[in-house]
């Protein structure tokens, strides 16, 4: 007998990107969230928790570190988050080094009060700001309302 639920959701809050991939990859729960999600769950991250989705988990605070192995997920997605203010404060030095990527691997910059709802590889941008997808070019302004798309 197949035990059977109805899709739920789990939220992944912020706080520290690193700690929260370290502390949920490998584990008992983290399986049973990708499970869940694999089998309907809506999954959601949030500032750190969209970051751990992803396999490319950088410590924001300190930049110059080397990133972390996140939850693996969205292994063609690498997320700022809050990039309204991140920006502002971030030398493009560093951002520049944020962009570096493998081929395939898309990054997107999401502004305050904004989300990116749908995934894998195509995304619908809600909320009251905009979505950026960065390169190495420049960025590419993605409006709520509009679609997104990270191939990989």
């Amino acid at each position: 007998m197949a035990l059977w639920y109805a899709p739920g959701l789990v939220y992944l809050s912020g706080g520290s990107p690193p700690f929260l991939a370290r502390t949920l990859r490998g584990t008992a729960v983290w399986r049973a969230v990708e499970r869940a999600w694999r089998e309907g769950a809506a999954l959601a991250g949030c500032s750190a928790g969209a970051i751990a989705l992803t396999d490319h988990v950088p410590d924001l605070r300190h930049p110059l570190r080397e990133a972390e192995a996140g939850l693996g997920l969205l292994p063609h997605v690498r997320v700022l988050p809050h990039f309204d203010r991140f920006v502002g404060r971030v030398p493009d030095l560093l951002l520049t080094r944020l962009v570096e990527t493998p081929t395939g691997v898309t990054v997107v910059g999401v502004d305050e009060d904004t989300a990116l709802v749908g995934g894998p590889h195509t995304w619908r941008v809600e909320g009251r700001q905009s979505a950026w997808v960065l390169t190495a070019d420049g960025r590419t302004e993605h409006p709520a309302g509009s679609t997104l798309h990270t191939p990989g």
